[in-house]
């Protein structure tokens, strides 16, 4: 110690967070006004100055009270003022001081002081020896560990013998608090001392062994993810360079899962999906289940799980887009509203499965395509014609590179939304081997309560059909399978009027001809009869295919005159329709004009439409043969049968012989011998013509009739009744007898059609015998090759060309 000072006053510098040891050389700065005055007093005087920590930091001006009692006792060495008005000081600790009291001078604290001295402890001098070399030796293993202290302070303190000197070097040294600092400062037998920080030194050992062990273990993990973080670069840069990362630098599996992110789909399916695709991450790129599995999954992938596309339910727009597009089938569009209705007021309703059964031609998958319009949904055709094989509907199991999903998931991949239009075309066509039946696989895709879990053997998860607005077509029911047909509505479409077709070829196919062959309107023009004449004289068929194909013809004969410069535009009239058509195809079929013995006129409904039957019966001697000639069926030999039976049992209110069946044969004819003809309808009208041959009585030819017949006289309903009367009205006929019970169905017949004839509603034979025979017998007619008759003019001439 520089002197020996019992008691004395000396300005105070209170410090904030640190503290000043004896033996201890330490540059501060101060900057608070009454710690620089403290500074300038000591200056002044002899240099020293007592420096003593106060309790908190952030007290800006601390008070008395507020400062420890033990300071040290420093001597000033060096003083230098910076710009910032701050002072800048070297100090060195001289000795330990308690703090008596404290005086607030002119400007700065004055302190009285009492110097501590030096005191040995209790300790004998081998143990305060053997203490001593302790604590170099752990504050050597503390520097060690620590490496923040540098190796000349441990050199110096290994050379110190005082164990003062020692004890205050090592705890300035040490890299504590400073409250634990100030308890050091505040023992002062040395061997205490030496303990106490002997015992901070095994502390701070122990903190810094785990905190080099913590620092190990962090460290490997940190070279093991930069290791890691490098190679995946360098990957990244191989797969770039060799084309298996896109422009965004994205990998096939990363792409994949961003895709699986943006499709929303099912979390069953969503599930099966990402273990497919960890699975494929595991797999050698070029293997050839890494190509069955990346195909499975972009299949996934593609499919519209959640997309869907907004319903128009405006019925109005929606029924103008149906009559612009079709003309008639009012109950396919009246169907179509309806679920329109029930769609806009619940919201969540079931796409229905309609069934559009009819003869070709007439419009079942255009009118498909027109409901997709009208609903403004997605529209496909899934044609099954000579489909055989049931994976066509399901799927084949993904056991083999090739393998896919049924055409109905194809499909939906290819509309791109969960609630399209999509047609199953010719459904009665379906054929089954040992491949399996696709007709029975269709009984889960065409049930509503089953279709939303429906699941294809390639997906192998459910996926939901209910949205999806199924439209069948079939020509014929008998051959879809009782089950399949159960879960479809049924509509019905019999074929075109002839208005309708006319309607259809002004509107559609003539506009649609013209824009095919490269013409104008300008070019040529065809009036409403010439077009009437093409329907009835050069077709015959339900639909409108082969009537399209005969304007095409008229367009395309006047397309070649056009090129050739032979015109520059046509004129197609009812007289010249020849020259681009040929002679007339079909003759339609007229009624009789007078009144006949044993012919009658009926009504036949075939796939073509309605057509008139002329039934010819002729009685002649013999023993009592029937012979039924015209290709007829069973069922229609039946009903000759049973008329036969019929006008036996009636034949003595008749006015028949009894016995005519034993003395008579009887021939029945219908005209057209070559076209099959079968059916029950025409029952009445045999046993009318039976009736007119054997009484001689005429059958009135304003009259036709359709009916089937029972052998007690019944007249039992029919069906086609609408296009049966349609017949006859282009036949001339104004007059029809129809049974009672078909009285329904004269609401499908056009108004202005039922306004010219006269319907007559029989439930009886009696009933149409009144009806349709004269009540006068007339005798019988002369053979025409027996009649005198004037030779044509020119005849002599004609027979001696023929002969020569």
């Amino acid at each position: 110690m520089a002197e020996k000072v019992s008691s004395q006053m000396f300005p105070l510098l209170p410090l904030r967070g640190t503290l000043v040891f004896p033996y201890m050389v330490t540059p501060l700065e101060v900057g608070r006004p009454r710690s620089i005055e403290a500074i300038e007093q000591a200056v002044v005087g002899d240099g020293r100055i007592v420096l003593a920590a106060q309790h908190h930091v952030q007290t800006e001006e601390p008070q008395p009270e507020d400062i420890y009692t033990v300071g040290t006792l420093c001597e000033i060495k060096q003083i230098l003022k910076v710009p910032e008005g701050q002072v800048r000081i070297l100090v060195e600790g001289l000795s330990r001081v308690t703090l008596e009291h404290i005086d607030d001078a002119n400007g700065y604290y004055e302190a009285f002081v009492t110097v501590v001295p030096e005191i040995d402890g209790e300790m004998h001098s081998l143990e305060l020896e053997a203490l001593v070399r302790s604590v170099q030796e752990e504050f050597g293993k503390y520097v060690r560990l620590g490496k923040k202290i540098p190796a000349e302070v441990l050199m110096s303190v290994t050379s110190i013998e005082d164990p003062h000197r020692l004890a205050d070097t090592i705890a300035s040294q040490l890299l504590i608090s400073f409250q634990e600092k100030q308890k050091l400062l505040e023992i002062f037998p040395v061997d205490k001392r030496l303990e106490a920080i002997l015992g901070l030194l095994f502390r701070e050992g122990e903190i810094l062994g785990l905190e080099k062990s913590i620092q190990q273990r962090v460290r490997k993990q940190m070279e093991k993810a930069q290791r890691e973080y490098y190679l995946r670069e360098q990957i990244k840069a191989i797969q770039v360079e060799l084309g298996e990362r896109d422009e965004k630098g994205k990998t096939e599996i990363e792409e994949l899962k961003d895709r699986l992110q943006e499709a929303r789909l099912p979390k069953e399916a969503k599930a099966k999906v990402l273990h497919e695709i960890h699975r494929l991450e595991r797999m050698p790129p070029m293997s050839a289940e890494a190509t069955v599995v990346r195909n499975y999954i972009d299949w996934m992938l593609s499919l519209p799980w959640s997309k869907r596309t907004r319903d128009r339910l405006d019925l109005n727009v929606a029924e103008e887009m149906l009559n612009e597009d079709h003309c008639g089938l009012d109950q396919v569009k009246e169907r179509i509203l309806e679920f329109l209705a029930v769609r806009q007021l619940t919201k969540n309703s079931k796409g229905p499965i309609l069934c559009l059964v009819g003869p070709p031609g007439v419009g079942k998958t255009s009118l498909a395509q027109s409901v997709g319009r009208a609903l403004n949904r997605n529209f496909a055709r899934l044609s099954l014609g000579g489909v055989r094989d049931e994976a066509e509907i399901r799927g084949h199991r993904r056991t083999y590179i090739g393998s896919m999903p049924g055409r109905i998931i194809q499909t939906m991949r290819t509309v791109g939304s969960r609630n399209p239009v999509i047609v199953l075309d010719e459904i009665d066509k379906l054929a089954s081997d040992f491949r399996g039946d696709p007709a029975s696989a269709l009984l889960e895709v065409l049930d509503p309560e089953q279709n939303s879990s429906f699941v294809d053997h390639y997906l192998e998860v459910p996926f939901d059909l209910s949205e999806v607005f199924f439209i069948t077509t079939a020509n014929v029911l008998h051959t879809i399978p009782p089950p399949l047909r159960d879960r479809m509505e049924v509509i019905s479409i019999p074929g075109y009027t002839e208005y309708e077709k006319f309607e259809i070829a002004k509107r559609h196919l003539w506009p649609k001809q013209l824009e095919a062959n490269g013409l104008k309107p300008e070019q040529i023009q065809i009036s409403d009869n010439t077009i009437y004449k093409v329907i009835n004289e050069y077709t015959k068929e339900a639909g409108v295919r082969t009537l399209e194909r005969r304007l095409g013809t008229i367009c395309r004969k006047v397309a070649t005159e056009i090129v050739k410069g032979q015109t520059t535009s046509a004129r197609i009239t009812v007289s010249n329709l020849h020259k681009y058509l040929g002679v007339r195809r079909y003759i339609p079929t007229a009624a009789d004009r007078e009144d006949k013995v044993g012919v009658a006129t009926g009504l036949a409904y075939t796939q073509v439409g309605g057509e008139i039957l002329t039934i010819e019966v002729t009685v002649v001697e013999g023993k009592g043969k029937l012979t039924l000639t015209g290709k007829l069926g069973d069922v229609m030999r039946e009903s000759a049968q049973a008329a036969l039976s019929y006008v036996r049992s009636r034949a003595a209110e008749l006015g028949i012989d009894p016995k005519f069946h034993e003395t008579k044969d009887i021939h029945m004819h219908i005209p057209e011998g070559a076209v099959p003809k079968d059916g029950p309808s025409a029952g009445i009208t045999i046993a009318t013509a039976l009736a007119s041959a054997l009484t001689n009585r005429p059958v009135r030819h304003d009259v036709s009739m359709t009916g089937e017949i029972t052998l007690r006289g019944r007249v039992l309903p029919v069906g086609g009744i609408k296009e049966k009367l349609l017949a006859a009205h282009r036949a001339g006929i104004a007059r029809v007898l129809l049974p009672a019970e078909n009285e329904k169905d004269l609401e499908e017949v056009p108004a202005n059609i039922l306004s010219k004839m006269r319907i007559t509603l029989v439930d009886h034979m009696d009933q149409v015998l009144a009806h349709a025979l004269h009540l006068e017998a007339v005798a019988p007619e002369t053979p025409a090759f027996m009649l005198p008759e004037t030779p044509p003019v020119g005849s002599e001439q004609w027979m001696g060309e023929h002969e020569a």
